[in-house]
């Protein structure tokens, strides 16, 4: 069973949305067309591919969870929309499944192998295509005030060997300019986006859930412990059980 195997059914609902409003900036910024085709490297359920969806001509997920590739068949089906899965990781792809125009990389680049990583996107990425990585995460500026007890509180339950993956959007990938070192590709310009939404005292400790360093499989028997203990720091920060949550959506251009 993967890391992320017990965190399925959290996930697309709780982590912190990609909003129209991204997809809409991103897609209208470069321009994309029903000719160029997409694939979302660790796709999970889906999320970064069926947003840009409406805005390309195909779209196709890889992921090595199988949980996660029925979410993203669930998903698609719910909106009708054709979506090539395929079950692996994106190192492993074969070298005859072609150019993409546009290759998007969510929550999963800390995950993937830098070396099979870059050989396989030098074969992915046509030459005028470009790579994103994107990001949603809490805005760290004080905007989200309660936002420093929530990750302390969260950083208890954690797995501290995992820890990494979590919290800011600064930390969700590796430094990109280390990591595309010494190849033809170059970070560009950054797209971002912000949004702001009402969250639940109650789903942001659900959220905690959705992370492979504090999934229900790590938690166990803690789990019903860990949300009471989440909640209970929330609550005198809300109103009526209910947070502001203002969010930051980024994607960070590579190209050639």
């Amino acid at each position: 069973m993967g890391r992320f195997a017990t965190t399925v059914a959290l996930y697309e609902e709780l982590r912190p949305p990609y909003p129209p409003a991204f997809f809409r900036e991103v897609a209208q910024r470069l321009a994309f067309g029903k000719q160029h085709a997409l694939i979302d490297l660790g796709t999970g359920p889906g999320l970064l591919a069926l947003g840009f969806a409406p805005y390309v001509g195909r779209i196709v997920g890889v992921d090595p969870e199988p949980a996660m590739l029925a979410a993203a068949k669930n998903a698609a089906a719910h909106v009708s929309q054709a979506f090539t899965l395929i079950a692996g990781k994106a190192e492993d792809l074969p070298d005859d499944i072609g150019g993409f125009d546009v290759v998007t990389i969510g929550r999963a680049l800390h995950w993937m192998d830098r070396e099979a990583t870059l050989a396989r996107l030098e074969r992915l990425v046509v030459p005028d295509g470009v790579i994103l990585v994107c990001a949603s995460f809490s805005a760290t500026d004080g905007r989200n005030p309660w936002l420093d007890d929530y990750n302390t509180t969260r950083r208890t339950w954690s797995k501290e060997s995992l820890w990494s993956e979590a919290g800011s959007g600064a930390r969700t990938h590796r430094d990109l300019a280390g990591f595309f070192a010494g190849t033809r590709f170059h970070a560009a310009d950054v797209i971002r986006v912000e949004t702001s939404h009402e969250v639940s005292v109650r789903d942001l400790a659900r959220r905690v859930l959705t992370f492979s360093s504090s999934s229900p499989d790590v938690l166990g028997d803690k789990v019903e412990a860990m949300l009471r203990d989440v909640e209970q720091r929330l609550l005198p920060l809300s109103r009526d059980g209910h947070l502001t949550e203002v969010v930051v959506t980024t994607a960070q251009q590579v190209k050639r």
